[in-house]
This record gives structure tokens, sequence and C-alpha cells, in this order.
């Protein structure tokens, strides 16, 4: 049920409000009257009538065949224009299939030997030449170009060919009759029309019988042109279409032409004049012989579209506004909104209705333009009252004690015009939303871990910086809107912080089931929190909160994230670290070198059994030593702050090819070092750290590596984005096989210790490498195949080029 206006408003109309009303509409029937009158709207009117044009196609006449001068009868025929001859052969071609009418849309305005010819040709069918009209002068007359005399007389009738456009250049319309005030043409189709209506021959498939009425022509007075639309479509060009020189050699079946009207006309590229239609988006640029074509056959069916009279136009207009002027007093804004959209869309569909139903054109434009500007007009009143109504609460949220600290602002001003001070007012009103809200998001994302906030249901609303940054890594593009137990579903339990049993197996058994929140028997135990691993390996301690309003109501969840990998890390590397370090494992094995040293200066070390002994007990005390110095290097390696200079990895492959050189020389292994154009691999590094990782490569490069062979080092720049350097170091060595690689750089992973027992290590070294080089940033790989030789290559961060030493800027 509708509200009144008095109810609504609190108070009565009034006369006031009557008036604004009417005042409304008066301004509406302006409009109306102005698009009209002045036709303000004719841009708008010609696209509507052009659109509705679009959405039909009405079949073609049969009786009408275009006979084309195409770019195939030029080709055919030689260079345009033609003899008179050669268009008295098509006459007679014509003439000879039965064609009941000619039509040339051709001038032939210049005398010819061969005009007789062509004209006895024309008496054989009837036949229709036409004329041009020229612009009218400064007296208003205008001079008809017509054809010559012979062939004037041998024509059944004459007729104009001029077509105008509208001011946007688009041909929609056609005068029946043309000239000035001393004489007047009839349309190159009118005297034709009139023959057929006559009897005077007939088509192939009888005069239809709803053809175009004699009413407007009695109805045309003096000087009246008859002008009405033409009904384009998208079967404009369907009609029959036949060449000019299939017609003249005999390639046309007679049938194709007896009884029809054959229609001459230009259609080869360059020649015929081209003119828009309203389907020129569709179609393109029409010929002028098929406008005349279109022409005759609305005349033969009756279709033409008639514009209706200014004064109907205005009337017709004024009905919708009527009605929405009716709606806006008794209607909620709502309502009246799609009561003016209900008016407009049928504006339009009346239109198009009238258009192919009864053939006449009314523009809808003129009603659905004043509907556009009453609307706007009525609605400030409502408005008003509106601003009314916010003006007073938002002055009683302004009064109001505000909680959060604020900074020191200008003294606020509500004087001045009512506009001022309802933005004022605003303004202050939405600076306390967004202080509040920052306030919000402030305190979310100072948290270094993520944190996500959920509603009852478990859907996620909030999601903070750290969290975003964290789905992200997981490829996942958002988190708002999706359940807390999907968001979380990839993480495995590990443990429950509560260390009952009744807790374990209460998570263990029901897993991810506790991540949903909706689940109340889970709720403490997900309150208490639960360790839990993802897919990377990561471990988190994972926690929710309830939250809270005002009146102590729980409205939704926090969630909470923690890394807690580098700490278990941290755990797990001091473990080992107490494991291998524990008892002073170094001290006693340097001891007893120390001791075997000391004998064998003394000479106590005789040959024999004894001597054995201790060169082994030596051996083991040695390889013992270097595993300690192993395992110190890499735990420095892993957990230390790196000192990054800028160093030139060139550099550092000689220093460490320097330090391998003695066991090199002993097994007769070249080292080569090579780079690219002087290339010294400029990159930001812990000199010892790389150099001792290079060191490492190159001592697993020779001891692997049988006598008399080759270790190449080959330094190159990479020119991706961001460029890199990459060292390459190639052995002929023993090699590694395939299911061994990938293991290649973990901890105490050795290869080769049973075919090569006399090769000594701990399996550090190529963990080190790997360590030292993805703290660089960098990344390392190997390429191996037994027997064949191994590359392994290291990727590193290239220095830029304006950090590097002795680089001056371009």
């Amino acid at each position: 049920m509708s509200v009144g206006p008095s109810s609504r408003l609190g108070r009565s109309v009034g006369r006031r409000f009557l008036f604004e009303w009417a005042g409304v509409g008066c301004a509406g029937a302006v409009v109306v009257l102005l698009c009209v009158l002045l036709r303000l709207t004719s841009g708008a009117d010609h696209l509507v009538y052009d659109r509705f044009l679009a959405a039909r196609a009405a079949p073609v006449s049969p009786d009408i065949v275009v006979v084309e001068i195409d770019n195939a009868s030029v080709a055919a025929l030689g260079r345009w224009p033609w003899a008179r001859a050669v268009h008295a052969q098509l006459a007679d071609r014509l003439a000879q299939a039965g064609a009941a009418a000619i039509v040339y849309d051709v001038l032939f305005t210049e005398p010819s030997p061969n005009d007789a010819r062509f004209a006895q040709a024309l008496r054989q069918r009837p036949a229709f030449l036409p004329i041009l009209l020229t612009p009218a002068d400064e007296a208003g007359r205008r001079d008809a170009v017509r054809p010559v005399a012979p062939l004037a007389q041998a024509a059944a009738g004459l007729g104009h060919i001029n077509l105008e456009v509208d001011s946007d250049g688009i041909v929609r319309s056609v005068a029946l009759f043309e000239g000035d005030a001393a004489q007047r043409w009839p349309q190159l189709m009118l005297p034709l029309w009139r023959a057929i209506r006559s009897g005077a021959f007939t088509l192939a498939h009888g005069t239809p019988a709803a053809a175009q009425r004699d009413d407007m022509l009695r109805a045309a007075g003096p000087g009246s042109e008859s002008r009405f639309l033409i009904p384009f479509g998208a079967n404009s060009q369907h009609y029959r279409k036949l060449s000019f020189a299939d017609v003249l050699e005999g390639r046309v079946p007679a049938n194709a032409l007896r009884g029809r009207v054959a229609i001459v006309g230009v259609s080869a590229s360059g020649l015929y004049d081209r003119f828009a239609t309203p389907l020129s988006g569709t179609l393109g640029p029409l010929p002028g012989v098929y406008i005349h074509a279109i022409v005759l056959d609305t005349l033969l069916n009756g279709t033409a579209i008639q514009p209706v009279p200014t004064l109907a136009i205005v009337l017709l207009s004024l009905v919708p506004l009527a009605i929405v002027l009716a709606g806006l007093l008794v209607l909620s804004p709502l309502r009246a909104l799609l009561l003016l959209a209900l008016l407009i869309a049928v504006s339009l569909g009346a239109s198009a209705a009238v258009l192919h139903g009864a053939r006449l054109w009314f523009t809808p434009v003129p009603a659905i333009a004043a509907l556009v500007v009453v609307y706007p007009l009525w609605s400030w009143r409502r408005l008003e009252m509106t601003m009314a109504y916010l003006r007073k609460e938002l002055r009683q949220l302004a009064d109001e004690p505000y909680l959060l600290p604020e900074a020191p602002m200008p003294r606020r001003e509500f004087g001045g015009d009512a506009l001022a001070q309802q933005m004022a007012l605003m303004a202050q009103a939405a600076q306390r939303l967004q202080d509040m809200r920052r306030f919000v998001w402030d305190s979310l994302d100072s948290v270094p871990e993520p944190i996500l906030v959920a509603d009852l249901r478990g859907a996620v609303l909030i999601a903070n910086h750290a969290s975003r940054a964290y789905f992200a890594g997981l490829a996942v593009d958002t988190v708002e809107g999706r359940a807390m137990q999907d968001v979380f579903g990839d993480l495995a339990l590990v443990k429950p912080i509560d260390p009952s049993p009744e807790a374990m197996a209460l998570a263990h058994a029901h897993w991810p089931a506790p991540l949903d929140p909706a689940r109340h028997e889970f709720a403490g135990l997900m309150e208490r929190g639960v360790e839990v691993r993802a897919r990377d390996g990561s471990d988190y301690l994972l926690r929710y909160a309830r939250c809270t309003n005002a009146q102590g109501q729980a409205v939704g969840w926090i969630a909470g994230l923690v890394d807690v990998t580098a700490l278990h890390d941290a755990e797990r590397q001091r473990e080992d670290a107490l494991r291998l370090l524990s008892h002073d494992m170094r001290s006693p094995q340097a001891s007893i070198v120390a001791l075997v040293e000391t004998e064998r200066e003394r000479g106590a070390l005789a040959a024999g059994p004894a001597r054995e002994v201790m060169e082994r007990i030596e051996r083991y005390a040695r390889r013992a030593l270097t595993l300690a110095d192993d395992f110190v290097q890499l735990a420095r390696a892993e957990s230390q702050v790196y000192a990054l200079e800028p160093t030139s990895l060139a550099e550092l492959v000689i220093d460490a090819s320097d330090e391998v050189w003695p066991q090199a020389r002993a097994k007769r292994i070249q080292i080569d070092t090579a780079c690219d154009a002087g290339q010294m691999g400029w990159i930001n590094a812990d000199r010892s750290l790389i150099t001792r990782a290079l060191v490492n490569v190159l001592n697993n490069a020779v001891k692997y590596s049988p006598p008399d062979t080759r270790v190449v080092c080959s330094i190159a720049l990479d020119a991706r984005v961001p460029p890199h350097v990459i060292c390459a170091i190639r052995d002929q060595g023993y090699g590694i096989a395939p299911e061994d690689q990938a293991r290649l750089f973990e901890q105490f992973r050795r290869f080769h210790a049973g075919q090569r027992p006399e090769v000594s290590g701990a399996g550090l070294g190529m963990a080190f490498v790997k360590t030292v080089v993805t703290r660089h940033g960098g990344d390392v790989q190997v390429q191996s195949e037994p027997d064949k030789g191994t590359t392994l290559t290291m990727s590193l961060p290239a220095l830029e080029a304006h950090d590097a030493p002795g680089r001056t800027p371009d």
C-alpha cells in the first residue's frame, strides 16, 4: 500500500508543494515542445529510427531484377562509358527475355551516333530513363538535365533520381515530386508504378494487392513533394542481381527476366554513386540503383513509412509525462523510478510497434527527454527532506563524546548555507568512522603473524597484511569469504598445546574438524591452541579466540597463526651440535694427533706393527677433527649474520683453486679458470663463506676424479632480470648416479664410499655449499652422469654495475 505525501512528510502537502509539482509538469511540457518544434533531438530521433529499421528485415519483391554494371562487366566490355550500341544490345536481350519493363539509372545527356539504334531498342519494352535536377539558383529555379531527344522520345516515362540526405549525411526519405514553382518532376519509379497500376503491362507475380494507394498523391497540393520514409532493411541488397555482361552474352536464363522489371545501374568500384543509409553500419554504403529498387518495391507493396504530424507527436509525448507526474505524487522513490523505466520502455516499444505495424514513424525521444528531465527535478524535493533528517541525526552524533584520541584540528564551523553545514557534519562523521576503521586495521596489520577475523559460522571477514602475504605464497588470491576450515585445511596436525591424553586423542581423531569454529565441542581445544605443519614443512602455532560485542555477545572468531619453524630448527640444530661436540670431542682428537706427531719426531715409531697402528690412530683422529670442523662451519653458515661486501667471484675461484692446488698436483689434475670477456663476476657476498664453498666443490672435484684429468671453472654473466653471475665447475670424474643427485645436498650423505673407500669425508661439504649459496639469494644445481663427470653450477645475484668496484657511472 502506497503512503500519501502528507503522511510521509509529516505535514500537509500545502499549496507550495502543489505549485512546485505543477511547475515541474510545465517544465516537462516545455521540453517536449522544444524537442519537437525546434528539433533539438533530431540526432537521437535518427538513431532510434535507424535501430528500429535494423531490427526487422522485410522480404524483397521477386519482380525486381537489378542488372549491375559491375567490375566483371567493365573487365569484359572495356572502359566505361560504353557506346550506346552496347546498351541497345542489352535492351534487345531484355526484350527477348520477356522483361516487363526496363529502367535505367544511368544518365544519357550527351548525343551519340548510336542514339537512334538505342532508342529503337528501348521501344520494344516500356523503358524509363532518369533526369537529374540541379540545385536551386538564387531565384529558386532548378534545371532538369534530360536524356538526349531520341532517347527521351522513346522512353515510356522520365523521372528524377535526386536523393537528399539528412543533417547527419544519411538518406532516409525520398520525394515523389521535385522541381521548382514552374514545373515538378516525378521520381523515376513513380511513372513505372503508375503504368503497372493502370495495367499497361503485368508483372510475373501480378500487381500486389497492398500496392501504395494514390491518397498521398491526390492529397499533395501544388509544390508538395509527397515525401515518405524509405523502409530500408537487412534485405535491401537481396534483390536478384544479374551482371550486365552475363545478360548481354545470353548467359542468363530467360525465366530470370520474364515478367520482371529490370533496373540497370552501376555498381562497379569507383563508378557508382554511394549513399549512406540507416543500415550502412551493417550493409555499407548502397549504390543508387538499389535505393531506386527499394523505392519501387515500396510503391508496389504499399510499405512506405509516413511521419506522424507534429501536433500528434506533441500530444502523444505529453501522455507519458502526465502519467509520471501522477506517479510522483503517490509512489515511493523506488516505485517512481520503476514507473519511469517502464514508461521509457513502453514509449520505445509503442514507437517500434507503430513503425513496423502501421508504417507510421512516431519518435519517442521527446517523451523520453521530458521524463528524464522531470524525474531529477522532482527528486530534489524528497532529497531536501532527507537532508534535513540526516542533518538532525548528524548533529546529534557530533555532540556525542569520542573515545579515541584525536589529532589537533581547527575548530569546526557549522554555519553558512545548508549544503555547507551538511557537508561539514558528514565530514566529521566520516572522519570518526575512518579513524575507528584505521585504528582497527593498524592494530591488526601491526601484528607480524597472520590474523583472520571470521563470523560465527567461520566465514573469513578480515585478513591482516601478514595473512595475505602468507596465503599469497600458497597461490591463494583471497581468503575473505571462505570458511576457516577451508583456509587452514592444508595444515597437518602435529600436536595440541594441551598435553593431556584426552586433548591428544580428541585432536587426532577428528582433525580437521576442530578448524571449524562452528563446532562448539572443539572450542576449548582451539582456544588453547594446536601445533600444525604446512606442506612446505613449516611449523605453526594456531589459536582461536572469541570476539564479543559491547553487550558481551559472541559475534565471531579471531584466528592467529604463529610461525615456530625457526624455533624448532634452532632446537634441532642445538641438539645436533650438543650431540656431536659433547664431551669436548675435538680436544681429545687433537691431543691424539699431537702425541703421534711427537712420538714420530722422537723416532719412537720404528718400523713394525706398532707404527702401523699409530698411523691408523692418527688418520682416524684427523678424520674426527675434520668432521667437527665441517659441522661447525655448517652451523655457522646456517645461523650467523653474513658480512656482505662487493666481491669478485673470479678472484674467489682463483683463491679456492690455489688452496686446492696441492691435492690436485698430487693427482696430476689441472685446474683451469675461464671468464667471459674478462668478466670478474662482481657479487655482494661473505668472502670467507663463499671461498669455503668453492673449496668444498673443488675438493670434491679433485677427490672424485681420476689422475691426469682436468677441472674447469667458468664465470659468466646471465642477463636475466635481475642479472646473476654463473659459476660452473666441471670435472671429468666418476659422476653421480641419477637416484643420488636429489640427495646430494643433504647432510651426512656420501657417495662412492663403497667403490672408493680411499676417499674420506663426512658428508657435510655439499650441505654447506647449498646453505651458503641459498642464503646469498642464489641457487645451486648439479648435472652428472656416471663415468662422464659432474658439472656443479652456482648462480648468485650480480652486483649492480654502478656499485661494482672500479666502475664509474656513464
